[in-house]
């Protein structure tokens, strides 16, 4: 099968928002969890990719994991001269931790070529490498040596194995198949718990239940202060998140990162690790409701809250209500338009009608005048010559008064019809534009350990 697929390439997501599908299925709000260690035991919803995962014959996630840090580096330190710039995500963050969800889609998994170098050490068969070290001693000489566990870099990657190679190129990769085994074995993962408490306690913090919940440990204070300090540790808490997820604890990470994010925002214990918390602990777990969740438990009590650049997106939302109010207007605009077109008709039909009117009127009387003139106008006598005068006097007085009448009649045809076309000029014009509206940290030094 490996071969069938091993020419086919998995196309990687090329932008934050490809890698970050927190908020592709809700944005609405879920019930938040009281406590500062409120973790979510419900039924997962697992994430999908973007595009379907193919195996392919490259191993991506070992070939640089340095050069990428780097690269995150030098971009937000760029972002860092400027103190009041809104802080920016990363993307080889958010490519790093997508990845991790999806079970690393470039990776080949080479099944049964794997010698269980991660399982065999868990069950104190071999030691870590390079220190020669057996897991027996590590669980119970180092624990409370928090000098050794600070300055020791190589045992970490024996510690919480990860499909992905850190500093540590003697420790080997995990594979599915060894994922698998190691949940079968009932010492490894005892072993596996005691390793994380260890850490945890390191950390200032004590594992209080079998569901994951955390607290403060009684030294919580003095370490603390040192996690504050160290930000080197923010890769380690990194790697062991990934590690629970891959060996079975899933449902621890969510109850820790919580923790972390009250300490960080809430109680302002370890200020210094939030940023890390936000691109890296929460979005290494898997199941996006969860993440939701942190996400807007951190965006209540973040500050400055304009620099909350993790969700939920209000793009789209914006956009589609400032669509609906520029259509109304326009539509608004459109129906006024129309109807002055319409009364623009109606006016010129009405003085049209008046025009018909005065015209029929002045027919009327015109039309008995001339007859009256020559049929009742009597035989030539000097008393009738006499009168002849007046009647030419009121002939011309009704000639003066019909075509006074006729000019009050076609005047307000004449002014209507000359607007009228204005009228539906700038009508036609406006119904065609409503047609066409218009802080660096470690984790960006190596991604990887």
């Amino acid at each position: 099968m490996g071969n069938l697929l091993g020419g086919v390439s998995f196309r990687e997501p090329t932008t934050v928002e490809d890698c970050d599908s927190t908020w592709q299925t809700d944005s609405e709000p879920e019930p938040e969890e009281p406590g500062p260690g409120g973790g979510s035991e419900g039924p997962q919803e697992p994430e999908q990719p973007a595009q379907p995962p193919e195996r392919a014959g490259g191993r991506s996630h070992s070939s640089a994991p340095d050069e990428d840090a780097e690269a995150a580096g030098a971009e937000q330190g760029g972002d860092s001269t400027e103190a009041t710039a809104k802080p920016k995500r990363s993307f080889y963050a958010a490519r790093d931790l997508y990845k991790y969800r999806h079970q690393y889609p470039n990776f080949k998994d080479i099944r049964y070529q794997n010698d269980l170098s991660n399982l065999r050490f868990y069950k104190n068969k071999i030691p870590f490498k390079p220190d020669g070290v057996y897991i027996e001693e590590v669980l119970n000489k180092w624990k409370g040596d928090y000098e050794k566990l600070e300055h020791n870099h190589t045992y970490i990657q024996w510690l919480f194995p990860l499909r992905e190679q850190g500093l540590n190129f003697y420790a080997k990769e995990l594979t599915t198949y060894e994922i698998e085994e190691f949940k079968k074995t009932k010492e490894a993962i005892r072993r596996f718990l005691l390793a994380y408490k260890m850490m945890l306690e390191f950390f200032g913090i004590k594992l209080t239940d079998k569901t994951g919940n955390v607290a403060r440990a009684v030294n919580w204070q003095e370490r603390f202060q040192h996690l504050n300090e160290s930000q080197h540790n923010y890769l380690r808490i990194t790697r062991i998140l990934k590690s629970l997820g891959e060996l079975g604890y899933e449902s621890f990470k969510s109850p820790l990162v919580k923790f972390i994010l009250h300490e960080a925002l809430v109680e302002n214990t370890i200020p210094n690790i939030k940023q890390s918390a936000l691109e890296y602990f929460v979005y290494t777990i898997r199941d996006r409701r969860e993440r939701r969740k942190l996400l807007r438990f951190a965006q209540k009590h973040y500050t400055p809250s304009e620099n909350f650049i993790w969700g939920p997106p209000r793009k789209e939302q914006s956009e589609g209500s400032k669509a609906q109010k520029m259509s109304s207007p326009l539509a608004s605009s459109h129906n006024s338009q129309t109807s002055m077109h319409k009364k623009a008709k109606d006016s010129k039909n009405s003085s049209s009608a008046v025009h018909l009117n005065s015209k029929t009127a002045e027919e009327k009387k015109v039309a008995p005048k001339e007859p009256v003139e020559e049929t009742d106008r009597p035989s030539p006598e000097p008393s009738n010559e006499a009168a002849k005068p007046r009647n030419t006097e009121k002939d011309s007085n009704a000639e003066n008064v019909n075509s006074q009448s006729k000019k009050t009649g076609t005047n307000p045809t004449e002014k209507k019809e000359s607007v009228s076309p204005e009228n539906n000029e700038d009508g036609e014009n406006h119904n065609q534009d409503s047609e066409n509206p218009g802080n660096t940290n470690c984790h960006d030094v190596v991604l990887a350990q």
